[in-house]
């Protein structure tokens, strides 16, 4: 597989020769950063543990990360050398198929001039056909994350209809989607193996002593978002995550990626206002 950065890193951690480790790839997640794919895919990672299935591809290079303890002094080059062997890491803890990092600055990621990152992932797609893909979702407040979702989806639609996938979710990272309806969210079960989870999390090491304690966040995120799930029945799942349906998007090019994000909005609006005026 030809990539368009010379630094970009293809990784098969049960050594299989590229392609027919991609081939065996039915879950796929296109992350923007290092620890991404662990916090927002965990959903595909276990589906995939057992045959391998699950592939992880990191878009930017991990340059601009926040730093500090025994990382302070880290100049950016540095950083994006710890940030991909991270990567590497957790690829083997969690039995990825493959693990792919682009190694894509972000503002050419955040450039919709500039054809080399939709080209590299949509040669990903061809090479993966997966049944089931994992973005961001649209509606994240990460600059960066949002670009990479508007990538990916480019690169979805110049796919033709038999090789799009079946279900593609937009997960929630730097915005939660509790505050989606109920009816608009996509359940991502994540009661299984939670000693890998933690231990998936636990492998970006540069950003937890940097840090940012995503390993005690992401636990907590899941366990309450199964907790208040339903408030009249009991707790059927330890770990939930939520995700936008963005399957529609992918089926029709023609379908507004800003209107259909804002719906999910309006519906939300539209529920407050109706309880709000039911007990007036």
């Amino acid at each position: 597989m030809q990539l368009s950065q010379q630094t970009a890193d293809l990784y098969v951690p049960d050594g299989r020769p590229l392609m027919a480790a991609l081939r065996r790839t039915t879950h796929l997640c296109l992350a923007a950063h290092q620890d991404d794919i662990e916090i927002m895919a965990y959903h595909g990672i276990a589906a995939g543990y057992r045959r391998r299935t699950f592939t992880g591809v990191v878009i930017t290079d991990g340059g601009g990360s926040p730093r500090s303890g025994r990382f302070t002094d880290c100049s950016n080059e540095q950083m994006k050398r710890v940030r991909r062997a991270e990567q590497r890491r957790a690829a083997r803890l969690g039995h990825y198929a493959v693990q792919l990092q682009l190694a894509h600055p972000s503002a050419v990621v955040k450039d919709p001039r500039r054809p080399e990152v939709v080209a590299d992932l949509a040669a990903i797609l061809r090479a993966t056909t997966p049944e089931v893909v994992y973005l961001h979702n649209p509606a994240d407040k990460h600059d960066t994350h949002v670009a990479c979702f508007w990538r990916c989806i480019e690169a979805l639609r110049s796919l033709p209809a038999r090789l799009r996938p079946k279900a593609v979710y937009g997960c929630e990272v730097w915005r939660n989607l509790d505050w989606l309806p109920d009816a608009d969210k996509v359940v991502l079960n994540d009661s299984a193996n939670p000693r890998l989870a933690a231990k998936l999390i636990g492998a970006f090491e540069s950003q937890i002593a940097g840090g940012k304690r995503y390993d005690l966040a992401i636990a907590g995120r899941r366990l309450a978002n199964a907790t208040f799930h339903a408030s009249h029945t009991t707790d059927r799942a330890t770990a939930l995550t939520w995700a936008m349906d963005l399957t529609p998007l992918v089926q029709d090019s023609k379908l507004s990626v800003e209107k259909y994000t804002l719906a999910h909005i309006d519906r939300l609006r539209a529920d407050v206002a109706a309880r709000l005026k039911r007990f007036q």
